[in-house]
C-alpha cells in the first residue's frame, strides 16, 4: 500500500472537563467549611460579588440567591442535573442548561416529604426544628460565651511555665525545666531520654535528673514521666501509697493486662483480697494527666441536612440553610464599571469575572440541590432505622442510590463525603448509612453489617459472669436469629468494636475490672 497524505472524517465522543465543570464536581465533595473559605477566597478575588447581608431581606437569608440573564431554563422544579454524567455522554447542552438556567431557590418552597414507610414512628409532641438545630440561634449570648470560654482554655505547656516561674531554681536550672517542658507532649510524657537533653544543653546528667525532680511534682500530678509506670508512681507517692507491694504490681503492668492474677499474688506477697484492692486503686489514676488540658478548641459536628418526623409518620428533609454561603453578583456595580472600561484587556476581565461569578453562584445551588435529594433517598431507603434503630438499618450501596434518583454513581459518592445528617437519633454521616451486606439463612432480607455489629455489642453487654459468650455461641444465636454469618466474621466485628475475646472477658468479670 502506497504512502501518501489524505484527509479522514471521522466522529468521536471525548470527555471534556471545562473549568466551570471542573468547580461544580468540586465543590459536591467539599464540607461546608471547605466551601465557605472557597466562597471567601472567590470573594477577595472577583470584584462583582458580594456577600449577602440584611438588606436583601427574607430571600437573602433563605440560602443562595441568584442574579441570571433572564434566559429561559427549567422550573424551580426541576431535579438536578447529574454533571458527571452528562459530561461522560458529552452532552454539553446538558451541562449548561444545568448551571446557566435561572433554578431560583432551593429553599424559597416546602421542606421535602418523604411518605411513610412499613415502620414509621409517630413523632414525639415536643419535636420540632428547634430540637434538631440545637437552638442555635437564640440569640441570648450563650453560645458565644461557650466558644470564648473553650478558646481560653490554658494549654499543658502554659501551666507547667507558670509554676516553673514559681519554683525554687537557679537560672541554669529554670533553663532545664523550660527545655524539659518544651519535650512534653500532649499526653504529658517526656518525649526524650535524659542523657540526649543533657548533651544537647551541655550540663551533667545528674543536674537534669534533680529538675526532672522538681518538675514531676507540679499539677497535674504524674506529668512529665517517662513512661505510664513512673507516672502511677509519681501519684501513688503523693497519695503515699507506693509501698513495696505496689512498686511490684507497678512494675509489672503488663501481667495486670493479662490479669494474671496468681502470678501477681505471689510477686506482691498479698492475698486476693489485698490485689483486686491494689488493682482498683490503679484503675483510679490518671494515665494521661496532660489531656486535662485543651491542645486544640473542639470544633462541633454541624450537620448539613435536619430530618424531623411528621405527623403522618413520614420525615421532613430540609438543607441547613445557615451553612450555604450567601453570595449575590453586583449587577449595577458591573453596569457601572463596565461602561468606564476604555481596553479590550479591561472589558475582557469584567466578562471574565461575571462569567465565574455566574457559574459559582449555581454551582452553590446547585449543590444544595444535589445534597437534599440524595438526602431524601437516603431517609426514604433508611425509614425504619430513623423509626425504630440500629438494629433495623438496612444494607446500601451508592449504586442503588445512584438508580433511584437517575444519577452517576461517582456523583452520589462525592455528596456523601465529609457531609452530616441531623435526626432524631443523632447526627450520622452520610456514609455512615452505606453498609455492607450479610446474608440471611433460609433466603431472607440480607441484613446491614453496622446492624450485626450492633447485635453483637447487645448479646456481650447482656452476658453474665457466669455465661460468657465465646465467639461460636454468638454465631449460633445470630443464626437463630436469621444471620448468616461466619466466626471470623464475628471475631472481626468484636475487634472493630474493641471488645476482648471470651477469655479476657470472663477473667475481668471474675476479678471485677
Amino acid at each position: 500500500m502506497a504512502l501518501s497524505p489524505k484527509l479522514d472524517l471521522r466522529q468521536t465522543q471525548s470527555l471534556v472537563m471545562t473549568p466551570q465543570l471542573m468547580q461544580a464536581i468540586k465543590l459536591l465533595q467539599l464540607s461546608s467549611m471547605d466551601v465557605a473559605a472557597y466562597v471567601e477566597a472567590e470573594l477577595e478575588r472577583n470584584p462583582l460579588l458580594e456577600r449577602a447581608d440584611d438588606s436583601h431581606g427574607d430571600a437573602a437569608d433563605a440560602g443562595i440567591i441568584a442574579e441570571t440573564d433572564g434566559d429561559d431554563g427549567p422550573s424551580a422544579d426541576a431535579g438536578p442535573v447529574d454533571l458527571v454524567e452528562a459530561a461522560g455522554r458529552g452532552d454539553a447542552e446538558a451541562i449548561s442548561e444545568s448551571l446557566d438556567a435561572d433554578f431560583g431557590n432551593v429553599f424559597d418552597s416546602e421542606p421535602v416529604s418523604v411518605p411513610a414507610g412499613p415502620v414509621a414512628a409517630e413523632p414525639a409532641a415536643d419535636s420540632g426544628w428547634a430540637g434538631v438545630r440545637g437552638d442555635r440561634r437564640s440569640g441570648d449570648g450563650e453560645g458565644d460565651f461557650l466558644e470564648t470560654a473553650i478558646s481560653g482554655e490554658i494549654g499543658l505547656h502554659d501551666h507547667l511555665l507558670a509554676q516553673l516561674g514559681m519554683a525554687r531554681l537557679d537560672p541554669v536550672g529554670r533553663m532545664i525545666g523550660r527545655c524539659l517542658i518544651d519535650l512534653v507532649d500532649e499526653a504529658g510524657y517526656l518525649t526524650e531520654p535524659l542523657d540526649a537533653v543533657a548533651a544537647r544543653l551541655g550540663v551533667d546528667i545528674a543536674e537534669v535528673e534533680q529538675v526532672l525532680s522538681v518538675v514531676q511534682g507540679f499539677d497535674p500530678s504524674g506529668v512529665c514521666a517517662r513512661n505510664l509506670a513512673e507516672c502511677l508512681a509519681i501519684q501513688l507517692r503523693e497519695r503515699d501509697r507506693f509501698d513495696p507491694a505496689m512498686q511490684m504490681l507497678v512494675a509489672n503492668l503488663e501481667l495486670v493486662a493479662r490479669r494474671e492474677l496468681v502470678q501477681l499474688r505471689r510477686l506482691c506477697g498479698v492475698d486476693e483480697e489485698d490485689l483486686l484492692d491494689m488493682i482498683a486503686e490503679l484503675r483510679r489514676l490518671d494515665p494521661r494527666p496532660g489531656w486535662r488540658f485543651a491542645a486544640e478548641p473542639v470544633q462541633p459536628v454541624v450537620p448539613d441536612v435536619f430530618v424531623r418526623p411528621r405527623s403522618d409518620g413520614g420525615w421532613h428533609v430540609e438543607v441547613n440553610s445557615d451553612l450555604l454561603p450567601k453570595v449575590l453578583i453586583d449587577q449595577s456595580y458591573y453596569a457601572t464599571v463596565s461602561r468606564a472600561a476604555r481596553t479590550d484587556g479591561e472589558r475582557t476581565y469584567l466578562s471574565e469575572c461575571l462569567q465565574q461569578a455566574n457559574w459559582l453562584v449555581r454551582s452553590l445551588d446547585q449543590r444544595a440541590r444535589t445534597i437534599l435529594k440524595v438526602a431524601t433517598e437516603i431517609v426514604r431507603q433508611q425509614d425504619a432505622f430513623l423509626a425504630e434503630g440500629v438494629r433495623f438499618l438496612r444494607p446500601l450501596n451508592l449504586r442503588t442510590v445512584a438508580d433511584a434518583i437517575q444519577m452517576h454513581e461517582s456523583t452520589v459518592s462525592r455528596v456523601t463525603a465529609n457531609k452530616y445528617l441531623s435526626t432524631p437519633r443523632g447526627i450520622f454521616e452520610f456514609k455512615y448509612f452505606f453498609t455492607n451486606a450479610i446474608a440471611a439463612t433460609e433466603g431472607g432480607e440480607a441484613h446491614s453489617a453496622e446492624a450485626v455489629r450492633h447485635r453483637i455489642k447487645d448479646l456481650i453487654d447482656q452476658e453474665s459472669p457466669d455465661n460468657v459468650l465465646s465467639d461460636d455461641t454468638i454465631v449460633k444465636l445470630l443464626r437463630e436469629e436469621g444471620v448468616d454469618i461466619a466466626r471470623r466474621t464475628v471475631a472481626k466485628y468484636r475487634e472493630s468494636l474493641r471488645i476482648p475475646s471470651s477469655v479476657e472477658r470472663r477473667r475481668a468479670k471474675r476479678v471485677r475490672l
